[in-house]
């Protein structure tokens, strides 16, 4: 079935890794096996903002967590081993990380120090986690991602609930990245890159069942990557690889595609600004954060619903 055009929305740059803090080229495992050896003086994702106003973005191949100001200034948060890909803040104000190399870690950001959450999985340790999101009860769900692809479809979704072991809700998906719940919480939804989709999960009695694609996408060398819950239920998608998101309605129609003034890969999202409408981009290849007006304004995080009864 095809639907109209969605409306066209521009972009422009918020921010930019200043020369200082990128990094010259030097051994690093994540770019020779992600990039091909190309070098990346840095690879933006996962952004968040703090009750502040701040906002946190991952440096993935240099361990990095920076701080960008409401001014578009940057500095180093924290600094570690590791490879973090997503963030998102607890409601107790503790930012937690999916790290790709250590699992699941909070950072102290006053401190910059690191601590581990959720390491292995039984006796195992994960692929390679990639993306996490909490429900309103404190529930953590995130993507165990890997190197999973149509070639292997090992790719898993977790949850963890308070005080308890991780357990697995779905194996067997061909590179799962962000995922976010629905308004309800009685779904999940999953972008599946290396598919170009994003799955619904919905849950039936502790588990997932009936597992369907909500959206089936095209183009790009990746696909969809982070994806954010819009006040009104709607999906905003970061089409990786394509220069643009692509917001939907509850129904997943197409209603607007936000494009890139910069390169192709637009790889996360975080709404923001006084009334929300304000969408925060990062596009990794040049190391910006874009941002643009849109007519929907974002869910509030848990975090900020917390921060906000205070």
């Amino acid at each position: 079935m095809l639907f109209p055009p969605p409306e066209d929305i521009a972009t422009e740059v918020f921010a930019r890794v200043p020369d200082a803090l990128r990094k010259p080229k030097g051994p690093s495992e994540f770019i020779r096996v992600q990039f091909s050896g190309h070098h990346a003086d840095s690879f933006l994702e996962g952004p968040v903002f703090d009750r502040a106003g701040n906002l946190y973005v991952v440096d993935i191949p240099w361990g990095r967590i920076f701080r960008v100001t409401p001014a578009g200034e940057f500095s180093v948060a924290a600094e570690y081993d590791g490879w973090p890909n997503g963030l998102k803040f607890h409601p107790d104000g503790r930012l937690f990380v999916a790290d790709y190399k250590n699992g699941i870690l909070s950072v102290d950001v006053e401190t910059g120090s690191v601590e581990p959450v959720c390491t292995h999985y039984r006796l195992e340790r994960f692929h390679g986690i990639n993306d996490l999101t909490f429900a309103s009860n404190g529930d953590l769900y995130f993507t165990d991602q890997g190197q999973s692809g149509l070639h292997d479809a090992s790719g898993r979704v977790f949850r963890v609930r308070t005080g308890q072991e991780p357990e697995l809700l779905l194996g067997n998906i061909p590179s799962p990245n962000g995922l976010v719940l629905n308004l309800e919480e009685t779904k999940l939804y999953v972008a599946v890159t290396r598919a170009n989709a994003v799955w619904r999960l919905p849950f039936v009695d502790g588990g997932v069942s009936k597992v369907g694609v909500f959206l089936q996408l095209s183009g790009g060398h990746a696909g969809p990557d982070g994806i954010a819950l819009d006040a009104a239920g709607g999906l905003a998608v970061a089409h990786a690889g394509l220069g643009a998101v692509w917001i939907f309605s509850e129904r997943g129609e197409p209603l607007y595609r936000v494009r890139s003034c910069m390169g192709h890969l637009t790889t996360n999202i975080a709404f923001g600004g006084k009334d929300g409408k304000t969408l925060f981009i990062t596009e990794s290849q040049s190391g910006t954060i874009l941002t643009a007006r849109v007519p929907t304004a974002g869910r509030p995080t848990h975090a900020q619903q917390a921060w906000e009864l205070e």
